[in-house]
Parts: structure tokens; C-alpha cells; sequence
């Protein structure tokens, strides 16, 4: 049987013959019910999940309790996030009030405390594909300067636009040089929101001015060094999928399909690039029944997963509104393999 690690490359070969691979990520609370429930420490080494995905230590991390961090934790940044127990919480307090960096100065990407813990977990992760999550791009953007603003920014204050994401990319850039010294991984990952679920943020020439020449430099990167490249987007970004495509991207996530008709594409997209996510965080997960959480993973293996480049994982992140024998469900039909 082909290692967890070579499961994946066949998938990204768009080769079947194994099944169709599966990816999970937690919340807090549904991970602690999950580990509860199959009486264990790490529910990914339990259930042997083919692909283990990590990040850079961060001074603020993507759950900061409000028992450690107070009503709001500053990130390396310097944006102030709101803190509770259940999610990431909310950029509440932006670090950029102006279009202006001429008193900004970005974090230290080479910070040592970043990358403590990152070799040990290569190596501990060496049979499974693994993903390393090296920062985000226009998403960090507006963290910094708040939504309504970048997106004003783009239009009053362009050059300033070019400047931030041209330092943010620099910060990953460097980040990524780092980790391919700390050890040996398979892929990196970029986490960067572009669509609402009715359309994109922005228009798709205002992405390929600001965005893409960016995205470029860091998969390049990624593809000079031997590494394939993950790329999360939320919301409904059918119309830049080709520039995805021609940039090089090997894994574009969540495909939610509250957003975007995922069957149609996987069929117009399907032979170019290999897709992960599509279960339905917005109905079917939360409020439906065991069986048909079972019925729609069944659905969608069977259909996305034709000729390969698919990998089943939920929408987004599992939240705390998923009742647990709904997560198990889940797991275990996505654990079948035929």
C-alpha cells in the first residue's frame, strides 16, 4: 500500500487508483470532542489523516484564549485581535490607521522563536504529506488597514496598495527561505480571502494588478525549491482560477459550495489543478443527520474524485455549531476506501 505521502502526490498526478484522500481541520471545541470521544491526545495520528499541516510559532496564536491574552491580543503585526474560547476571533484594531508605512516597520520574518518547534515536526511527519501554512497576503493587508479601507486604498491610494503587499510578500518570501533550511516538507501554504460568497472582493482586474505579480514570486519560490503550493481563498473566485492555473498552483482550497458550483468546477478545471475542500459547512454539516453527512461525502467522492486532483475536506475550518456524531460521520465514510 502507498505511503499517506504517496497518496497525495498520486492525487496531485490526478491518478485514482488509491481513493480519494481527506483532510481535516478543528476549531478548539470540536477537536476537544473529538479527542474525548476517541480517548486520545492527537485524533490526526490516531485515524493515520494522510496530510499534517503546521505554521510558524506566533506570538498571538490563531486561538488566543481570553484567559491568557485578556479582551484583545496584539499579533507580530501590531493589529489587535478580539479573544474567546470558540474561534479565531476578530481584527478589531488595525495597525495602519493611514495609507502610510513611513513609520511602519513590518515584523522580523527571522525571528527565532518562530521556527523552535518546525524540524522536530518534520521529521515526526516524514511518511504524511506535509503542509506548512508561511503567512498571508492581501487577507494580512486588510487586517492592518480594515477592510473598507484597503479596499478605498486600491483606488485613492494605489501605490501605497503596492507597497504593503510588496513588503507582506517579502515577509514570506523570507519566511519560506528559512523553513527550507529548518527541514525537509512537501508543500507550502498560503492563506488569502478574495471572494464573498456572491463574488469577489475586488474585480478581477484590480486582483491581477495587485495580487498575482505577488502570488507569482512566492510559487515560484515554492517551485525552485522542490515544494508544491496550497492556496486557501473563502468565498466565490471561479473567475480567477485560470490565472491560478497559470501561475502554477497545485491545490487550491476550501471550494465552499454555498459559493461556487463545485461539480461544474472540477469538470472545466479539473485536469489543471487539484481541488480540496466542497463539504457543505452552511447546512449539511451543522444541521443535518448522520446520514446524510455519510450520503454527501459518499456523493462527493464519487463525483469530484473522478480521474483524481480532489481531496474531501469540509468548506472551512470545523466550527463549534457541528454536532459531534455529525464530525464522526464524516471522518469515518471519508475513511472508507473502495
Amino acid at each position: 500500500m502507498a505511503s499517506n505521502r504517496n497518496w497525495i502526490y498520486e492525487t496531485l498526478n490526478h491518478d485514482n487508483t488509491n481513493g480519494v484522500p481527506y483532510n481535516f481541520s478543528f476549531s478548539p471545541s470540536p477537536l476537544a470532542k473529538l479527542e474525548e470521544h476517541y480517548n486520545c491526545s492527537s485524533v490526526e495520528q490516531l485515524l493515520d489523516f494522510p496530510i499534517r499541516m503546521t505554521g510558524t510559532d506566533s506570538i498571538k496564536p490563531l486561538y488566543a484564549s481570553p484567559d491568557d491574552f485578556g479582551d484583545v491580543a496584539r499579533d507580530e503585526f501590531g493589529v489587535g485581535w478580539s479573544t474567546n474560547r470558540i474561534d479565531r476571533g476578530t481584527p478589531l484594531i488595525p495597525c495602519l490607521p493611514e495609507a502610510d508605512l513611513q513609520e511602519y516597520s513590518f515584523p522580523d520574518a527571522a525571528a527565532e522563536y518562530r521556527f523552535k518547534e518546525i524540524k522536530k515536526w518534520c521529521d515526526g511527519n516524514r511518511d504524511n504529506f506535509t503542509i506548512i501554512w508561511v503567512g498571508d497576503l492581501w487577507e494580512r493587508a486588510t487586517f492592518m488597514r480594515g477592510m473598507d479601507n484597503i479596499l478605498l486604498d486600491i483606488i485613492l491610494h494605489p501605490e501605497f496598495v503596492h507597497e504593503l503587499l510588496a513588503g507582506l510578500t517579502e515577509h514570506i518570501t523570507t519566511t519560506m527561505q528559512i523553513l527550507f533550511e529548518c527541514g525537509q516538507f512537501d508543500c507550502i501554504a498560503v492563506s488569502d480571502d478574495y471572494g464573498t460568497q456572491k463574488g469577489m472582493l475586488m474585480s478581477p482586474g484590480h486582483w491581477r494588478e495587485f495580487i498575482k505579480p505577488q502570488l507569482e514570486k512566492i510559487y515560484s519560490m515554492a517551485r525552485d525549491n522542490g515544494r508544491k503550493t496550497f492556496h486557501h481563498s473563502c468565498g466565490n473566485i471561479q473567475e480567477i482560477i485560470p490565472d491560478f492555473i497559470e501561475l502554477g498552483l497545485d491545490i487550491l482550497h476550501p471550494i465552499q459550495p454555498e459559493a461556487m458550483d463545485i461539480v461544474k468546477t472540477k469538470q472545466q478545471f479539473g485536469d489543471k489543478l487539484t481541488f480540496c475542500g466542497g463539504i457543505p459547512t452552511q447546512s449539511v454539516l451543522p444541521d443535518g443527520t448522520p446520514d446524510q453527512v455519510r450520503n454527501e461525502v459518499r456523493r462527493l467522492k464519487n463525483i469530484m474524485g473522478q480521474a483524481g486532483g480532489y481531496i474531501l475536506e469540509p468548506g472551512i475550518t470545523v466550527q463549534a455549531d457541528v454536532p459531534l456524531e455529525n464530525i464522526v460521520a464524516m471522518i469515518e465514510e471519508a475513511r472508507i476506501q473502495v
